[in-house]
Order: C-alpha cells, then sequence, then structure tokens
C-alpha cells in the first residue's frame, strides 16, 4: 500500500557521450514500496539506477530520496543500499566481513552487527561460508554475498541491477520468495531492475514498463498485465497476440479472418488477447487454425496456430493437438484488451 512518496524523480534525462539515454518525465516510489523496473536490453533501466545510485549524472531533473534532494549528492553520501550484476566484493575479505563492511562504516555496535551478518546470510542460504574467501565461491554463491551486504545495512532506499541473474532456476525462486519477505517485514523501499517478467510479476508491488528511455506504464502487476496501456507493454509483458482490424457489425476482420465482436468501439482497432485466454474447440462461428508448432513447458503447451489468411496466434494449453491439425480458437469478450 503506498503511503506517500518516498522517491521522486522528476524530468529527468541523462545519456552518454552527447547521446540521450533516459528521458523520464515523473516517477515516485511509495515508502516502503517494491518497484520493479522492467523493460528490454538497452532501454535505460540500468541507466536510471546508476543515475539513482549517483554513477550517472543526468543532465537535467531531479531526484529527491525522503524530501531530501539527492541530485547533485556523491554516490558515496547517498546511503544507499546497491545490489549490481558485478559483485564488487573484498577479494581479501572473508564472507562475513564482506557483508559487515557496510555496518562497520556506520559503527555498528558489535553484537548487532554480528546479529545482522548472520541473518543476511541465513537470509542468502549462506549461513555456512562465513568464513570463506569470494575466491572460494561460485558466481552465483558471490551474488548471494553481494544481496546479504545491501540488506545488512538496512538502509532506506535499496537499489537492485538484476541481482539474481546468477542464480539457478530453484534457488532464484526461493530467493524471491525472502527478498520480498525481509523487504515487507523490514518496511525497506527497494527498486529493483530486470529483463525477467515473472521476477517483475511475482515481487513487485508496482512495476514500470520502460522502453526507449522512457517509462511507458506504471502500475500493479495485475494492471500492467491485464490493462497494458501500449501495444509495447502488450507485447512485452506476457507475449501478447497483438491483433490490428476493423470492427464493424458485430465482426472484428483481421486480414481475412473474421472474429465475432461485441465491444462497443468500431472502425479500426488493436487488440491484444493473452496466449493463456485463447480457447480451443468447438466455437461457432470462431475462426479455424492449423497448429504449426507444439512446445511443452512443464505445466502446459505453447500452441503455435496459423489461421487461413490471418496473423499467427501463440495459445497455452494443457492438452495439445498434434502438430498438423486443425482446431477451432475462440476467446471471452473479457480477454480482449483493446489498445487502440
Amino acid at each position: 500500500m503506498r503511503t506517500g512518496d518516498h522517491l521522486e524523480i522528476a524530468g529527468l534525462t541523462a545519456g552518454y557521450d552527447g547521446h540521450g539515454v533516459l528521458n523520464v518525465d515523473r516517477l515516485t516510489v511509495a515508502r516502503g514500496e517494491f518497484l520493479s523496473v522492467l523493460g528490454p536490453s538497452g532501454c535505460g533501466k540500468t541507466t536510471l539506477l546508476n543515475t539513482l545510485a549517483g554513477f550517472v549524472r543526468p543532465d537535467s531533473g531531479t531526484i529527491r530520496l525522503a524530501g531530501a534532494d539527492l541530485t547533485g549528492v556523491p554516490p558515496h553520501r547517498r546511503g544507499l543500499g546497491l545490489v549490481f550484476q558485478n559483485y564488487a566484493l573484498f577479494p581479501h575479505l572473508s564472507v562475513a566481513d564482506n557483508v559487515a563492511y557496510g555496518l562497520k562504516v556506520r559503527r555498528v555496535p558489535k553484537a548487532e552487527r554480528a546479529q545482522r551478518v548472520e541473518e543476511a546470510l541465513r537470509l542468502v542460504d549462506l549461513a555456512g561460508y562465513a568464513n570463506r574467501r569470494p575466491r572460494q565461491l561460485s558466481g552465483g554463491q558471490q551474488q548471494r554475498v553481494a544481496v546479504a551486504r545491501a540488506l545488512a545495512i538496512r538502509p532506506e532506499l535499496v537499489l537492485l541491477d538484476e541481482p539474481l541473474s546468477n542464480l539457478d532456476a530453484k534457488l532464484r525462486r526461493e530467493m524471491r520468495i525472502e527478498l520480498r519477505a525481509l523487504q515487507q517485514r523490514l518496511g525497506i523501499t527497494m527498486v529493483f531492475v530486470t529483463h525477467d517478467q515473472e521476477e517483475a510479476l511475482s515481487l513487485s508491488d508496482r512495476i514500470a514498463v520502460m522502453n526507449a528511455g522512457r517509462v511507458e506504464q506504471v502500475g500493479t502487476p495485475e494492471t500492467v498485465y491485464r490493462a497494458p496501456a501500449t501495444r509495447f507493454v502488450a507485447e512485452f509483458l506476457g507475449a501478447a497476440n497483438v491483433l490490428d482490424g476493423v470492427a464493424a457489425d458485430g465482426v472484428l476482420t483481421v486480414g481475412e479472418v473474421r472474429i465475432p465482436w461485441r465491444g462497443s468501439a468500431s472502425g479500426a482497432l488493436t487488440v491484444a488477447v493473452r496466449p493463456e485466454r485463447i480457447r480451443l474447440g468447438a466455437a461457432a462461428g470462431w475462426p479455424r487454425a492449423t497448429v504449426r508448432l507444439r512446445s511443452f513447458l512443464g505445466d502446459g503447451w505453447q500452441l503455435e496456430l496459423e489461421p487461413a489468411g490471418g496473423p499467427h496466434l501463440t495459445a497455452r494449453a494443457e492438452h495439445a493437438p498434434e502438430v498438423g491439425s486443425v482446431v477451432t480458437v475462440s476467446w471471452e469478450d473479457d480477454d480482449v484488451i483493446v489498445l487502440g
């Protein structure tokens, strides 16, 4: 729940060698909120994080945290917890000393320091590794030490740049749960950069979807997934089937395909339907399509469907017909997202 803006970004622009990379008109994060910045490679999300951290000087705009202007403050004076893809561990220090480094700088009492180090290492499943050196750890383990170090100081704001990217799938899922639980328990404000949609959807209070340096949409995970504001958001988040057609007289015509249409809009339309909302089976008046490809995903199948004279469709199904089969495709009215 939003309890007031803790982090405020306004008119923020930044770039490299005269080339603009970032152009964020306004973005706010509430105190204790977990905001994920989601987007493809090159969209500006890491530049945004580096600008917040103070490593990139903005060309214009302001950054305020808890009412204080951080825009011109050097990185070491911002008091932020930082976790980036490069681990930045001290090779000559033990794991415990690496985690404790920020606490020592802040002169946290020894007993409390030991308690926080133990808690942080337990969080990232490295309780038995306190006396090892970074060189004795795998890449994934080193990343987990970096996460523990940032969380141990319990700062007002933690910036994370894909901190789970080097973990195996099982540990990554576990870390999501533990990271979110700790964030909520401590009430830490977090800005989490990722290109992983599942991470963003499962971790976040809100998601900011970025494209070409700009924020395309900000909203709860359910909002950005079920009601994407733009075509880009619809296609990037969840791989929606985006259809350009013309609606008239109860029919949406897409290419040569005629689809039942009960929406109020008419004329040229762009709509989207999520793969999991497409249904296979008998449905009067709906188009038929040939199964061109099927892929088993563990919890179901992904199908590539080709309607005659229409665009290819991607569907998800619990049971998959054979390749070459002809099936009827349909969806409910509520499954259609009107984009324009």
